[in-house]
Parts: C-alpha cells; structure tokens; sequence
C-alpha cells in the first residue's frame, strides 16, 4: 500500500478501529490544541503590546505574514515526507504564531461576547463532523475536486465582494465558507484515518506518527479556524 493509494479516490474507507487509531489520534489532537493554544497567545500578546500593534499596522508586514503563511502550509503539505518531525512541528508552530498575529485585529473589530459565542459554536460544528468524517462508510475522497472548486469558487467571490462592499452576498459567502469547511473537517478526518491505515500497512514506528499527525492537525486546525472566523461574520457584534 502506497501513499497514492490511500489517497486514491476509488480506495475505499479503511477498515481500522479506534484503538489502533489512538496513538495518532491523540497526537493530531494534542498538535492542533498546542496550535490554537499558540495563535491565542499571539494575538492577545499583539494586541497588548504596543510595538507589535505598530508592526501589524505595517501594509508591507501584513502582506509578507499573509504570504509567508500559504508559504509554510505549502512546505508542511508538500515536503512532509523529507522533513523529520522536529523540523515540521517547528514549522507547524511558527505558522500558527502568524495566524494568531494577522488574527489580532479581530479582537478589536469584535467584542468578547461574539468571539466567545463564535469559538462555542465553532467548537460543537467541528467536532460534530469530526466525528461524522471518522464514522461514515462514504468515501469523502470521491468529493476532493468538488472541495477543490468549492474553495476557490469562494475565494474569487469574496475577492469581487472585495470590490462590490455588499454586506448581504458577504453574509452569503459567510453562511458557505461555515458549510465547506464543515465538509473538509469531515473529509480531513477521514483522511487522517486513511494516514493510520497507511502507517500500520508500513509498519508504524513514532516517526511516521509524529510526521503525520502534523500533517493531520494542520489541516483540522485550517478547517477549525476558518469555521470560527466564517461565524464571526455572520454573527457581527463588533465593537462600536
């Protein structure tokens, strides 16, 4: 069993139980946490420091930590069987500190009430299909392309809404981007069981878990901050 066979769209759902998947589980879980836990920390550090504030205010600033992010997710996605571990959780890490400093404006365009609302309920939808990408027998990898197309679909209309300024097709777009990334969260899921079934036909071993349990939380925690920022939106409440 090759990686292209996993990932194959006519291979079909693993059959591989919980417990065999636990070790991997709790480490994609624990790198995810660890993930959110750092980009937190950073946006609050951001927005109580008055010299990062003045950093985030640089156009120039913000567009290379814009950049330097798809960079990074690029290298962890692509590189990953080349890096060893040490290497793409540092990789991991530094990616979430620039999420959490570009994330730091939302603590001043949102009050606490509606961030902590939008975290709930990002919170309960994320681990509903969580649950339902690592249960089902339908083979999410048959749906890649329409994923694919889904996002940059979104992506080009929000760019044009971009130029429009209409808060009614940006409350559509919002109410979309929550029901993609619902449906990558239960695709990345099922992915991340089809890795498990990939390192036990290889033979396990901790740096093969350790390689791709990065690979699975980066994608759960994309999907999980996207769901929360897509909520915001649609709920509003920001400051006056």
């Amino acid at each position: 069993m090759s990686l292209s066979d996993i990932f194959n769209r006519e291979y079909p759902v693993p059959e591989i139980s919980y417990d065999r998947l636990r070790p991997l589980l709790r480490s994609v879980f624990g790198w995810m946490l660890l993930g959110l836990l750092v980009t937190t920390s950073v946006a609050v550090l951001t927005t109580t420091n008055s010299a990062l504030l003045e950093l985030r205010a640089n156009p120039a600033v913000v567009i290379g930590s814009f950049v330097g992010q798809i960079a990074l997710v690029f290298i962890i996605s692509l590189a990953m069987p080349r890096l060893s571990p040490g290497v793409a959780a540092g990789l991991f890490l530094f990616y979430s500190g620039l999420m959490g400093f570009s994330l730091s404006m939302v603590f001043f365009y949102f009050d606490i009430g509606s961030l902590v609302t939008a975290f709930a309920t990002a919170t309960i939808l994320f681990g509903v299909m969580a649950m339902f990408g690592f249960t089902t027998d339908m083979n999410l990898m048959k749906y890649r392309n329409l994923f694919f197309v889904a996002l940059i679909g979104l992506l080009i209309a929000m760019v044009v809404n971009v130029l429009l300024g209409s808060s009614m097709f940006d409350f559509l777009l919002s109410i979309i981007g929550v029901i993609i990334f619902m449906g990558l969260t239960a695709y990345d899921m099922q992915n991340i069981k089809r890795m498990g079934a990939l390192i036990e036909a290889q033979g396990g071993g901790g740096e093969l878990v350790a390689k791709y349990a990065i690979y699975g939380a980066l994608a759960l925690y994309l999907d999980f901050i996207n769901i929360f920022l897509f909520l915001l939106r649609i709920m509003g409440g920001g400051r006056d």
